[in-house]
């Protein structure tokens, strides 16, 4: 009898780290980098398949690795195809005068993306 009740408990939380890895996931902004668009402790929606069928756009706000290995929340600017690199991109804080951006570690690869930023 315990057995049949906890199958379904059992299948929700799978499929709950299945959505959470793989599907989409929920951030808390840090910083304030990305104001006014992002506010520091805003709860961020990002979608972790955005990017399987294509590149992101300039304009779109994406959740990526930096080069020096931070997570950051930044504003894509530009995409360049370098044959040695691949595809890198050029990220900005919307909040230039405290922003740590592409303007300091320079472009980044497209590999490095987590997620679109879905809702802010």
């Amino acid at each position: 009898m315990f057995m049949k009740g906890i199958k379904p408990v059992i299948l929700a939380v799978l499929t709950a780290i299945f959505l959470k890895l793989f599907v989409f996931d929920f951030i808390i902004a840090q910083g304030h980098s990305m104001e006014p668009a992002i506010y520091d402790g805003q709860v961020l929606v990002i979608s972790r398949l955005s990017y399987i069928f294509r590149q992101p756009e300039a304009g779109e706000v994406v959740i990526f690795y930096t080069p020096d290995g931070n997570i950051a929340v930044k504003r894509v600017t530009s995409l360049s195809n370098c044959s040695a690199a691949g595809f890198t991109f050029f990220a900005e804080g919307d909040n230039s005068a405290v922003s740590y951006d592409s303007r300091s570690y320079g472009a980044v690869n497209i590999k490095n993306i987590i997620g679109k930023v879905l809702g802010y």
